[in-house]
């Protein structure tokens, strides 16, 4: 462990206490005691009150910025990157710069008011909590923000003495020349019509919609306005207010999309894979090509039927990997492949699995609907509740065309340097993996797989989800899928029978 005393540690821009009071950053916990504190005293003071407790939280946000930003220290030394903070418990964080598995620049609208940014650093060496950051520095200007993303992240010598007296900062290591770029991808705005069929886009709309119905609910009626209601009759209103409604969650994921892709690029400079994007927040995210151990390319129902996909790589050590992974957040599904194939070789085409897994697959895609089915059918016999027994029927045939999609987007494939697996009917999942990213094998079989000769492979990786399986196989060839995926030191796994 490297000694705190003998490391310089720089402090980041003042100005972040500013930044961090106005969002109560270190005093968002007192908001809710601060309204609830009002509502028992029932606000009896009027405007004075509220305006007392405005300006508490707001001094006690200040002193809570101001004595986080005194503790807090980091430094970037030749062999690692230490950061100290903390006021009455001291915690020194150290970091091998060979640990470092990627840096992104976050640069939010407040933070460029003041021209600062925060750097994520994510490093293969642990985290105590499981939810916190490798390592952030919140609140540097901009040039340092990319001084720190080149140092950590261009595995170059150290440079020579002349070249840290140019920085003009003592201790410093100035940045490596600038390398040229190649841009790999480009988001097209047409892209952006692809948005209204991906959930996560989604979610935002819908959430500010019902948001807003809970609010018109609860304003009074004096308040809201008389209107003349047309004569219409109620089926078209509600036809109305259906269209209206599916209007604005299009309108919306659109925006949503846009906020977060706009200017969406994704380049190759030396070693290293960029990602910028975001227009509120404009992100810089710099991951290393020989980090990567492969590619996932995703579709949910709704891109498959217009031919939409997403791209991401699978880091080792990338922490939050969904998000920055991302090479392609939103596309066509032919641009999506191309980008995977320039970083991961596919095996080739997927061998479909045995006809006992699309059995199977249907019987668990009806197995509910049969048991509303039964039910119904006895609640029909004594009782005469036949809606039961209508819904069982549904369910159950719904179910049959569930349980082929679902068999039908299960495939595997291995060559000589990768490997692939795909998997799900909601969101469906090819994954294409090196060989050397798997670090175990377990084969996992059910009691009822077991009656049917099926297996489930598990490839144990440091990337991603840590885990990428390929389901319902033929148990006599799992043994040769992981043999010929990793190496012959897979060929101890057991045929299962």
């Amino acid at each position: 462990m490297i000694d705190p005393v003998e490391v310089p540690g720089r402090r980041t821009s003042a100005w972040v206490l500013l930044l961090h009071t106005i969002t109560f950053r270190q005093a968002r916990a007192l908001v809710p005691a601060a309204l609830a504190f009002g509502a028992t005293r029932g606000l009896d003071g009027g405007a004075l009150t509220v305006v007392a407790l405005v300006v508490g939280v707001t001094l006690l946000s200040l002193l809570g910025a101001a004595v986080t930003w005194w503790r807090f220290s980091y430094a970037d030394t030749e062999t690692a990157m230490v950061v100290t903070r903390g006021l009455l418990s001291r915690s020194v964080r150290t970091v091998p710069l060979d640990r470092v598995r990627g840096v992104e620049v976050e640069a939010p609208a407040l933070h460029r008011l003041f021209g600062l940014v925060r750097v994520r650093i994510d490093a293969a060496a642990g985290s105590t909590g499981g939810t916190e950051e490798e390592l952030l520095v919140d609140g540097v200007p901009q040039a340092e923000g990319d001084r720190l993303r080149a140092r950590l992240l261009a595995r170059r010598a150290r440079v020579v003495a002349g070249d840290v007296a140019a920085a003009g900062t003592e201790g410093a290591v100035a940045p490596p020349a600038e390398e040229p770029e190649e841009e790999i991808a480009r988001f097209d705005r047409r892209w952006l019509l692809y948005a209204p069929l991906v959930g996560s886009y989604l979610a935002v709309p819908l959430a500010a919609i019902g948001a807003l119905f809970r609010l018109l609910d609860e304003v009074p009626d004096r308040f809201v306005p008389d209107l003349d209601r047309p004569d219409l009759p109620d089926g078209t209103v509600a036809a109305g207010a259906v269209a209206i409604a599916v209007v604005l969650l299009a309108l919306g994921s659109i925006v949503g999309s846009a906020v977060v892709n706009w200017g969406f690029r994704l380049v190759r400079r030396g070693g290293s894979l960029i990602a910028v994007r975001g227009l509120v927040t404009r992100r810089h995210t710099e991951l290393e090509i020989d980090r990567i151990r492969g590619c996932t390319v995703s579709q949910g129902v709704g891109m498959r039927l217009v031919g939409a996909a997403r791209a991401s790589a699978l880091v080792t050590g990338l922490g939050d990997a969904a998000r920055r992974g991302q090479l392609l957040p939103l596309g066509p599904h032919a641009e999506a492949w191309s980008l995977a194939g320039r970083l991961v070789e596919h095996p080739g085409p997927l061998i479909a699995h045995p006809p006992a897994a699309r059995r199977r697959s249907v019987v668990r895609a009806t197995a509910l609907g049969l048991l509303v089915l039964v039910a119904g059918a006895v609640l029909t016999a004594l009782h005469g509740w036949w809606p039961v027994l209508v819904a069982g029927a549904v369910l159950t045939a719904l179910g049959v065309p569930l349980g082929l999609a679902r068999y039908a987007a299960l495939g595997h494939a291995a060559g000589p340097r990768s490997f692939a697996v795909r998997s799900g009917w909601l969101v469906r999942e090819h994954t294409v993996l090196q060989g050397r990213a798997v670090v175990g094998w377990q084969v996992r079989q059910s009691v009822v797989q077991r009656r049917a000769g099926l297996v489930t492979v598990l490839a144990c990786v440091g990337a991603g989800t840590g885990g990428y399986a390929a389901r319902d196989i033929a148990a006599d060839e799992a043994a040769a899928f992981a043999r010929t995926a990793s190496g012959s030191w897979a060929a101890t796994l057991t045929p299962y029978g």
